[in-house]
């Protein structure tokens, strides 16, 4: 599976690790997590790998001193290996924001503009008027005001997405997520709906759908029809525990197993319980085939075989089964977005 870079650019504290860190699926206690803090501790691009899935996230030095200079920085950091940047401000955006947009621009890279942290803006607010506070106004000012730094530093009609990394359903990360998958290319699309987390009804459907248009080559693979067969993959026993595999990797993907629903709760809220039966459809494929294998007859299957038709079906009822439990969980973690869209500034 072709894998993808990211690049995230930033100033300190802006909450390039936070970003890291939660894309992984990873808190920031994990020993695998990229360090969070208000020191700047990256010195060099550092590359954190997805733990599941073929994608790498590069932290990159931060842009504010005085003296920088985008183009300089960006031949450093090598940007021809990255598929996309991510900037990232948890303030106003700066001059150096803009110019390091517009050097990626040239490139011929694309680059989405993030405002992280509104969370604690909306909280601020809030405590110091709470008679006429406003969160819709709030965001309004904040969207306001990047718009303006970010045109007054040369860059046109820039398009800005609100995050609260500790709050993933509100906001804008799902529009972001949903760019990004639209801008990818078509072959390194797959790998990035994967690792992406599901907090989106659009999300959850082209993820989907991605893992649907796989199923023949899974199942063409784990009935020997392929004429290369995947290396150790020697008989059909061995196939069978490949399928076993695939089918677990399909609730991994929809963040169906327990590291992930517990991490949701974290982000979410919610009660731990109320995940966890959102998240318990009926009895899978995957189980049924784990009590297959501990069956004697299993060395009469390995004889016979397993046909193409039956391995399609046990592969598209397990998916139909994770999409269908990672609906309700949707359903139980996060208010539905999907009919937001991202504001544009209005002609003056």
């Amino acid at each position: 599976m072709p894998g993808w870079t990211l690049a995230l650019p930033g100033g300190t504290g802006s909450g390039k690790s936070t970003f890291v860190n939660t894309i992984r699926g990873l808190g920031d206690e994990d020993p695998k997590s990229a360090y969070t803090g208000v020191v700047e501790m990256t010195v060099g691009p550092t590359p954190y790998a997805h733990p599941k899935y073929p994608v790498i996230m590069w932290d990159l030095p931060g842009i504010s001193t005085p003296t920088f200079q985008a183009e300089k920085h960006l031949q450093r950091v090598l940007p021809a290996r990255y598929d996309f940047f991510i900037i990232i401000t948890s303030e106003s955006f700066t001059a150096h924001h803009a110019q390091l947009a517009r050097e990626i621009l040239q490139l011929g890279k694309r680059f989405y503009l993030t405002r992280s942290k509104v969370d604690v803006d909306i909280a601020a607010s809030h405590s110091r008027r709470p008679s006429t506070f406003s969160e819709d106004r709030v965001l309004s000012q904040i969207r306001e005001d990047c718009w303006q730094q970010l045109e007054a530093g040369g860059l046109k009609d820039p398009k800005v997405f609100l995050l609260s990394m500790f709050e993933l359903g509100k906001y804008d990360f799902h529009l972001l997520e949903e760019l990004m998958v639209k801008d990818l290319e078509s072959h390194k699309r797959h790998a990035l709906l994967l690792a992406m987390p599901t907090i989106s009804k659009p999300i959850l459907e082209k993820k989907a759908a991605s893992l649907q248009q796989h199923i023949w080559l899974v199942a063409a693979v784990a009935c020997g029809v392929n004429p290369s067969p995947v290396p150790g993959v020697q008989d059909v026993a061995c196939d069978l525990h490949m399928l076993i595999n695939s089918l677990e990797g399909y609730r991994r993907s929809f963040g169906l197993d327990k590291d992930s629903l517990v991490t949701l709760v974290g982000q979410t809220g919610q009660p731990l319980q109320k995940i966890l039966e959102a998240a318990q459809g009926p009895k899978t494929v995957t189980e049924a085939l784990v009590e297959l294998l501990s069956v004697p007859i299993l060395g009469t299957l390995a004889t016979c075989g397993l046909s193409f038709a039956t391995i399609y079906q046990m592969l598209r009822t397990s998916l139909d089964e994770a999409v269908k439990d990672a609906q309700r969980v949707l359903l139980q973690a996060f208010l539905d977005n999907s009919d937001h869209k991202l504001p544009e500034r209005s002609s003056q």
